[in-house]
């Protein structure tokens, strides 16, 4: 019987897999995951995600042995182990989801010139280059690009989890999970992510639970204070459920929360789309004039940057936003763009500086989102708004209502009425240990703007 190695990388599921669809097809299959910690990787898994990756695994694990089946863990280079197993087990093919972060690019390019490599889409929407304009070019504006796939995407249902794996007779060594040592421990910082459940089962436990909310969705998502998003971003982000199986999930559905919801899922795929576009897109302004825009960096602009990651800048929404990612690795949709407006337009920090930093803190932090997503708050990406455009955080406070969400995360601020609370961001002053204003909104305004307009640009 041929034998074929599943590779898996964040495609962590059993459900909606074409690739173990595919190798079970051919014969039997041994599920591998491989940790390639190459220390000249600029991207490779910031701290958060190593506490995902090692409960989404023993998850995935545990499915596997249910089925006949076990996940093989190896370290090393990523190539040379797989091709070491191949040979080890007699392996005829590899079949994988098709990645499109640069390192899994250049890893499959490698493999495929050593051995067998079946490269399957299912970790978006559509294959990306799939969609094109008129003349056949690629899109890198949203909007044209999502009425385009709406037009064009017609998912199957989503494939099921098979009853049993046929597995080899002879299983090759796998690495102890534990010894991988990926979860904190001088300190365990991660404490207060007890709220999450990552793995499939986790995955679709959290759908069920937001199914139910979906049709307020466009208009709960907007306010922190209330339970109105998803929360499936790490789940995804982890491949433990499929976009395509949640669209197909939605296809009954009607109305605006369903309708949003849709797009907040293309949203996550155009991020992928600008990636495999551009390689570069999380180090390059997308906008060449912005490599001219003079970012503060000197010390003043470090102690700044350390008050913005410890939520201690004396705005309010933007202190309880950062004080949230710290504490449960995720940020409501909402405040993440205010925070990164505030870094940005209000300290006039580089972007990248706030990238890098949610990308080791988010337990979500997913390569082309983080860059897209980023870019679009700054103005410098090739589908944002002007920079010109800076979120005011107490309109923002006051607006979607966020009083209540700053008292859950700033207990400095527990005492004061919602008024009070939605003045401090302009008015400054607060309640005992609580720290004024790094820098005043009008200030900022100005001095961000001053910094726009010297590039000559509009």
């Amino acid at each position: 019987m041929s034998i074929s190695l599943l590779w898996l990388r964040q495609d962590l599921r059993l459900t909606d897999q074409p690739a173990l669809a595919a190798a079970l097809a051919a014969g039997s299959v041994l599920p591998v995951y491989v940790l390639d910690e190459d220390g000249s990787d600029a991207w490779s898994m910031g701290g958060a995600q190593r506490w995902w990756l090692h409960h989404s695994l023993k998850a995935l694990d545990l499915s596997l042995r249910k089925r006949g089946s076990t996940l093989i863990l190896r370290r090393g280079d990523t190539v040379r182990t797989l091709v070491t197993l191949a040979r080890e087990t007699g392996a005829d093919q590899i079949h994988a989801i098709r990645h499109y972060e640069p390192r899994h690019r250049v890893a499959e390019r490698r493999l495929t010139s050593e051995v067998e490599l079946c490269l399957h889409e299912g970790n978006h929407l559509s294959p990306l280059d799939m969609v094109r304009n008129g003349s056949g070019a690629r899109y890198r504006v949203f909007t044209p690009w999502y009425r385009k796939l709406s037009e064009a995407l017609q998912p199957l249902p989503p494939l099921p989890a098979p009853d049993r794996i046929a597995t080899p007779p002879r299983l090759p060594a796998s690495e102890d999970l534990e010894a991988w040592q990926l979860l904190p421990r001088s300190p365990d910082w991660s404490t207060g992510f007890s709220d999450w459940c990552p793995g499939e089962k986790g995955a679709w436990r959290r759908w069920r639970d937001f199914e139910r909310r979906l049709d307020r969705y466009a208009r709960d998502r907007d306010y922190p204070a209330i339970a109105g998003t998803s929360r499936l971003s790490p789940h995804l982000h982890f491949g433990e459920v499929s976009p395509r199986a949640l669209w197909s999930a939605l296809a009954e559905r009607t109305g605006s929360g369903p309708a949003t919801f849709r797009r907040e899922l293309a949203w996550r795929d155009h991020g992928a789309n600008l990636l495999d576009q551009m390689a570069d897109y999380p180090d390059r302004n997308g906008r060449a004039a912005f490599d001219r825009l003079q970012w503060r960096g000197d010390a003043a602009a470090d102690g700044d940057f350390l008050a913005w990651t410890r939520g201690r800048t004396g705005y309010p929404i933007v202190d309880a936003g950062m004080r949230e990612l710290w504490q449960s690795g995720w940020m409501h949709n909402r405040i993440r763009m205010v925070t990164a407006s505030f870094l940005v337009k209000h300290l006039l920090i580089d972007w990248r500086r706030g990238e890098r930093w949610f990308w080791d803190t988010l337990l979500d932090a997913d390569l082309g989102s983080n860059a897209m997503n980023w870019q679009y708050v700054a103005g410098t990406g090739v589908d944002a708004p002007v920079f010109s455009r800076i979120m005011a955080p107490h309109l923002q406070s006051e607006k979607f209502d966020m009083a209540a969400y700053v008292r859950q995360w700033v207990p400095e601020l527990a005492s004061l009425r919602d008024a009070e609370i939605h003045a401090l961001h302009f008015d400054g002053g607060g309640a005992p240990g609580y720290p004024e204003r790094l820098v005043g909104h009008q200030e900022a305004r100005a001095r961000a703007l001053g910094a726009w307009q010297g590039l000559g640009t509009h």
